[in-house]
């Protein structure tokens, strides 16, 4: 997905010149791997060791970590952070579409710049977005005074794009743009335990969540497109030509190599930290 800066879904810093397109993506990425949310909210909730009244999400989007983490402590006032507006109207609309509106505001804030003033959280939450950040050991500095003493921050990232196809050569070729990928720029983001330490926080816990969505849900087709244009767009001039071709065709409607025509299962791995303020 290009609207993923490196890898993954820019949730926070946006730099890509159509907000409403990246929005789009962000909503279907949500569709695909949204459930296994559930999983990572009770898992922070069982870290954090009490119900919080506030939640921060640094980096929202278009809201579903924001209402995830709703569901998960329905007496919490959510608090979602992020620079773009039109970010910030697809999580108004998600949240009273939950009927959610009341427990969730939202603050429109260039994390770049400052944290902005969010109270005195419980709870932290930063998925897939402290990587964005320029400067992420200031912001977790500033995180740290903000947290009451106790209070627990949640980073979530993302092991780079999902794996889609399901076949032995399918997968050999997502693999192959993978590595190509990786190796066009810095890592998509660093071991987090070490610099949070550094930022003041015990680091309670470290935990790999992995995801396998079979049968794929709907929306994987157009997943599956995104994820491969984006492939396509990127590394032309980096992949072999037969490489190149196979994605042309798993991308061609008319093709019966076509994503349409394929079986698709959505894998992946989420990491999570989790880390106190004493």
């Amino acid at each position: 997905m290009e609207a993923h800066h490196h890898a993954h879904p820019d949730h926070g810093q946006h730099h890509h010149g159509d907000e409403s397109a990246l929005a789009d993506l962000l909503d279907l990425d949500a569709e695909v791997l949204g459930p296994f949310l559930d999983e990572l909210t009770a898992w922070v909730a069982e870290q954090s060791g009490r119900t919080p009244r506030t939640v921060a999400d640094l980096g929202a989007g278009t809201g579903t970590g924001t209402l995830a983490l709703a569901r998960r402590f329905p007496s919490a006032e959510i608090v979602a952070v992020d620079r773009s507006p039109v970010m910030l109207d697809r999580l108004r609309a998600a949240a009273r579409g939950q009927g959610l509106e009341e427990r969730v505001r939202v603050l429109q804030a260039d994390l770049d710049a400052a944290l902005p003033p969010l109270g005195t959280p419980d709870l932290v939450w930063a998925a897939a977005s402290l990587h964005h950040v320029e400067n992420p050991a200031r912001l977790l500095g500033e995180v740290h005074a903000a947290l009451r003493p106790g209070g627990l921050l949640a980073v979530v990232e993302m092991d780079g794009m999902p794996r889609l196809l399901a076949d032995e050569a399918g997968a050999t070729l997502e693999a192959r743009c993978r590595e190509a990928l990786a190796g066009s720029g810095p890592d998509p983001y660093p071991d987090w335990g070490p610099v949070l330490a550094a930022a003041g926080f015990e680091v309670a816990a470290r935990r790999d969540f992995p995801i396998e969505v079979r049968p794929a849900p709907p929306g994987a087709v157009r997943y599956a497109r995104t994820v491969l244009s984006g492939y396509r767009s990127r590394l032309a001039g980096r992949l072999a030509e037969g490489d190149l071709a196979a994605l042309d065709r798993l991308l061609s409607a008319d093709s019966p190599e076509s994503v349409r025509h394929r079986e698709l299962v959505v894998r992946g791995t989420r990491t999570a930290w989790a880390a106190r303020r004493p």
